[in-house]
């Protein structure tokens, strides 16, 4: 892994978890800074589902990437976490299910619920880069326009919603110019509603251009 970022500090007990899901890693993932990212380029082990969510959801640093891995794995596992709303580990056992048919869901449903719920509530570990921590003064909260957001992810989907912005766009531009700049970015946004690819990638030299 010469060519990549430099590995985080990987506790010795957790050294084939992911760190997204805390699943066993057979993969790696590599954030690379930019000018506003609050942290320096690393490289951590990944599953390769997260590995492949994470790619889609740089945004502004590897936690609110994280934050967007865990919104798609909700998004992805959806019907067997509801499972665990639906059921209680007693109640598939007393259901009944023996037909060849529901006997495989009988079975299989409480495990599918708990890998789900596991990987969507896994923290992953402070993150330290040789040595150092570089998690302090980080916060997950995000507040924008008098509103408070659990993530950043969060705010996206929201002013996505509100304002019908295209959100790959927005989260392009998160990405060059950082949170603190989330106004610039959705007003950038608003400008260029149902532009074409072609102008959006223009548009995204632009801003590379003028903030890097």
């Amino acid at each position: 892994m010469n060519h990549l970022p430099p590995l985080i500090d990987i506790p010795f007990d957790l050294r084939h978890q992911c760190w997204f899901c805390a699943e066993p890693s057979n993969d790696v993932f590599s954030y690379y800074a930019k000018a506003s990212t609050p942290h320096p380029s690393l490289t951590l082990p990944a599953c390769s589902e997260c590995a492949r969510l994470a790619k889609k959801n740089l945004l502004t640093s590897i936690w609110d990437c994280r934050d967007a891995v865990k919104d798609d794995l909700m998004q992805i596992y959806h019907k067997d976490l509801a499972i665990g709303i639906n059921w209680t580990e007693e109640e598939l056992a007393e259901s009944g299910f023996d037909c060849r048919i529901l006997s495989g869901f009988k079975e299989s449903a409480w495990m599918m619920y708990n890998i789900a719920k596991g990987r969507i509530n896994a923290k992953g570990w402070p993150l330290v880069l040789n040595g150092i921590d570089i998690e302090q003064g980080y916060s997950a909260v995000f507040e924008f326009d008098g509103l408070q957001f659990n993530s950043l992810n969060k705010a996206i989907n929201h002013y996505c919603d509100t304002l019908a912005l295209n959100k790959s766009l927005l989260c392009e531009i998160l990405n060059i110019v950082g949170k603190d700049k989330f106004s610039y970015a959705v007003r950038l946004c608003r400008m260029n509603i149902g532009i074409t690819k072609e102008h959006q990638k223009l548009l995204i030299e632009h801003v590379q251009e003028e903030f890097t």
